[in-house]
């Protein structure tokens, strides 16, 4: 029997059964362009219903629940977007996530299936299909892109920060997509060059990309495969939201790899989102467990594990620099 003590404890697990409902409220609402809509300027109820397309009897709760969950404002029976949403849920804004929360319904579509991935172990997409080097949709590559600049846009400056880029006149993004942290990179510190390695059908999405931000002349790309290529070589190479792709033996493979292209007393560079050594960090955990639901051999790993596969590989451990982004930045150097 339930008793008045125990109403916290049900309350919260009520409250974890029921949390998928915000994120579709948030899916729905970059779906729908509410946030572009409003960018305009505020709305009533009725203005947002008509030319959202929205029925009248869930308008109310959908709106004011993105007021509770602080997406949007209202004043005097009006909508406006709060200042998160119009600096990142806007499309064409310079900080805007919302890609990521437009492919987020494919998730949701593997996540349902997870009872059977916890009896079977695996039934994620090969990573080679969406990474390797074969012809793929070009909305459908551009998309992936737009979701993996939504993700490190927030990590750039930090990377930027993240290592005394003075001692180093070069470096390598391996899998750095259109070029977004190595033009952050390029912004902080202007002495550097930079290249992007990735697979030959990004160049284009990439050079539209880094022209766009004025960046051509400083970040050249290079094309190829991870396994099957030999890696640019550079002062600093740089693994980012790369390695939890991969099983742990291709993990260290690449890290050995990376040991041969980096220059003497160069660096190797990566983040991800590593879960603490006692493994108690739930988002990192359900951001791990997505990587098992995803893909068949990659997870999120710890912090030690990253450093043993870097020493195994020639580098000696400098440093674990937690990131707001709840990444982790290991950092590890190759002998002069």
């Amino acid at each position: 029997m339930t008793t008045v003590s125990d109403t916290p404890d049900v309350v919260k697990i009520l409250q974890l059964s029921a949390s998928h409902g915000t994120s579709k409220v948030m899916q729905s609402a970059a779906e729908l362009g509410v946030f572009a809509l409003l960018s305009g300027g505020a709305l009533t109820e009725p203005e947002l219903r008509e030319r959202l397309g929205i029925h009248a009897r869930p308008s109310r709760e959908f709106l004011d629940i993105l007021v509770a969950l602080g997406m949007l404002e209202r004043h005097g029976g009006r909508y406006r977007n709060s200042a998160a949403a119009e600096n990142h849920l806007v499309p064409g804004r310079a900080g805007y996530v919302g890609a990521f929360l437009q492919v987020a319904p494919r998730l949701y579509d593997e996540w349902s299936d997870l009872t059977a991935l916890l009896r079977k172990g695996t039934k994620g997409q090969d990573p080679e299909e969406l990474f390797g080097d074969q012809p793929k949709d070009p909305a459908i590559l551009r998309h992936f892109m737009e979701c993996m600049d939504a993700i490190n846009s927030t990590i750039a400056p930090h990377i930027a920060q993240g290592l005394d880029w003075s001692r180093y006149q070069s470096f390598v993004d391996v899998g750095g997509a259109r070029g977004n942290v190595a033009a952050a990179v390029i912004d902080a510190h202007p002495h550097l060059r930079g290249t992007v390695f990735d697979v030959r059908s990004t160049e284009p999405l990439f050079s539209e990309h880094v022209t766009r931000l004025g960046k051509a002349e400083q970040i050249g790309f290079v094309g190829g495969s991870f396994f099957t290529d030999p890696l640019p070589r550079g002062d600093v190479l740089i693994f980012g939201h790369v390695l939890h792709d991969w099983s742990p033996e291709q993990r260290q493979d690449l890290l050995a790899k990376a040991y041969e292209a980096v220059s003497p007393g160069g660096a190797v560079a990566v983040y991800d989102r590593m879960i603490d050594d006692e493994r108690t960090d739930l988002t990192n955990l359900l951001v791990s467990l997505n990587m098992i639901i995803m893909t068949p051999a990659g997870s999120e790993y710890t912090i030690g594990e990253c450093r043993h596969w870097a020493e195994s590989a020639g580098f000696v451990f400098d440093s674990a620099r937690p990131l707001p982004s709840f990444d982790v930045l290991v950092v590890a150097s190759k002998p002069a």
